[in-house]
């Protein structure tokens, strides 16, 4: 049988086509969530527009994300990643291929926490939390050591049996607290700042045994990064298993693989101290003896060159050498201060000393007693010469001060600006002024003005002044 041909009543061109699929795909499907994994990711176009792939087992979605909507993104996407994204079905009509415009989009279950990870440890990290440069030496024989953990678990039961271990006298002081959900980040966070606060432990123990992501987010929580960076007690941090990687680690002073290593970096171990102090000891003594033999012989040595038998002997012969040059030394100084003396004496007998110089003495003195008089008797009458050239000056300023005329009646005049008025003529009525009399000021208003200059005395002064008197 003949297959009939379809009605040609309408014959749609591709792109007509095109369009009408896509205006279908955009009305059934104008906002709708997808989930998948990122594929084919080449980064950023150089429009700043983004283009990849989502897929799942079963299938595979070309994908769009313009600029605008890449910009809000919380997360730096890549393959592999497990998304949820938000947007619209379109067809992109050059290849007649249908994709999904996306508007929103987030990291899918546990990429979402490792994406939240990642944003915090990158803020954290620019503020300077992490630097190594702010991390303390943990003390080499510390007598306290404080614990940060779950009271129950193999974590506290490793912990206090290597340190017990390792130094059976050091003083342990646990803090209680969750290690994991609802409150943990808290509790860890205040017994850290209790620790500080006491400051009786020498260094701190903070961490708990193995688990999922999930099971140990606490220590990636702000509050107990915080606590760790800004205690001044050195803190190990002891997480999980050595895989296991949080933001406490990157904020303690020291990071242990396990709580049991933390307990052996935070003390030593005490038979191995007393090995190395045995040994010190043994090389210090043998030390000390070689050197004693050694002085020994050279003593030896010095008593025979010397002709000396005893070491007595030694010191007799110093002790009659030194008798002797002490003699020599007082019988030198003895000639020299008879020398000196003879000196003296001539040169007393040559310029008739003996005798003048006592009186030439008194004299001086005689003389210097009057100068020192005289010399208080001009001072005394400067001064005075002084205090009454003083006074004069004193009463002249004072006849001219412009208080004493303010004591007649007179009063001074400020205009606004607190200037002295000198003539009417500067002021105008309405201006406000201040008087100033003997005591006390008063303000004034000007109503009305006289300059003086139409009167019989202004006119002889106009005419003084065309004069040029």
């Amino acid at each position: 049988m003949a297959t009939l041909p379809a009605p040609e009543e309408k014959i749609l061109s591709v792109g007509e086509l095109t369009r009408e699929i896509k205006e279908l795909l955009a009305g059934a499907f104008a906002g709708v969530w997808v989930k998948g994994e990122i594929s084919g990711w080449k980064g950023p176009h150089q429009s700043g527009h983004l283009y990849f792939k989502l897929k799942d087992p079963s299938a595979t979605l070309d994908c769009a994300m313009f600029r605008n909507s890449a910009a809000k993104l919380s997360f730096t996407p890549k393959d592999g990643l497990e998304v949820e994204a938000y947007g619209e079905i379109s067809v992109y009509e050059p290849r007649g291929a249908y994709q999904l415009v996306i508007k929103q989009m987030r990291p899918a279950g546990i990429g979402a926490l490792l994406a939240q990870l990642e944003e915090l440890k990158r803020r954290l990290a620019a503020e300077g939390l992490f630097d190594a440069a702010r991390k303390q030496l943990l003390p080499r024989y510390p007598r306290t050591v404080g614990v940060v953990t779950s009271p129950v678990g193999a974590a506290v039961r490793d912990v206090v049996k290597v340190l017990r271990a390792r130094w059976p006298g050091i003083r342990i002081v646990l803090a209680p607290v969750k290690v994991q959900g609802e409150g943990a980040a808290a509790e860890i966070a205040a017994a850290i700042e209790r620790f500080d606060r006491w400051g009786g432990a020498d260094v701190l123990i903070v961490g708990r045994g193995g688990g999922s992501i999930e099971d140990l987010w606490a220590f990636n929580e702000e509050a107990v990064v915080r606590a760790i960076a800004a205690a001044r007690t050195p803190i190990i941090s002891a997480v999980g298993h050595e895989v296991d990687v949080t933001l406490a680690d990157f904020a303690a002073d020291e990071r242990a693989a396990t709580p049991s290593n933390a307990a052996e970096l935070a003390v030593r171990d005490a038979r191995e101290t007393r090995h190395r102090l045995e040994t010190f000891e043994q090389r210090m003594g043998s030390r000390i003896r070689n050197r004693l033999e050694r002085l020994q012989r050279d003593l030896t040595a010095i008593l025979r060159q010397h002709g000396f038998r005893r070491v007595k002997d030694l010191f007799i012969h110093w002790r009659q050498r030194t008798d002797e040059l002490r003699g020599r030394l007082d019988l030198g100084l003895q000639g020299a201060f008879e020398t000196a003396r003879e000196r003296l004496d001539r040169a007393r007998s040559a310029w008739g000393l003996r005798e003048a110089v006592p009186r030439r003495l008194a004299e001086a003195r005689t003389g210097l007693d009057r100068s020192r008089t005289a010399l208080d008797d001009a001072i005394v009458s400067r001064v005075h010469d002084r205090r009454r050239h003083t006074l004069a000056l004193a009463d002249r300023l004072r006849a001219l001060s412009p208080k004493l005329v303010l004591e007649r009646g007179y009063a001074l005049v400020r205009g606004p600006e607190g200037r002295f008025v000198r003539s009417a003529a500067s002021l105008a009525a309405g201006a406000h002024v201040t008087l100033e009399f003997a005591k006390g000021e008063a303000d004034a208003t000007v109503t009305k003005i006289r300059s003086g200059d139409d009167g019989p005395d202004g006119k002889a002064r106009r005419e003084s002044r065309k004069g040029g008197l």
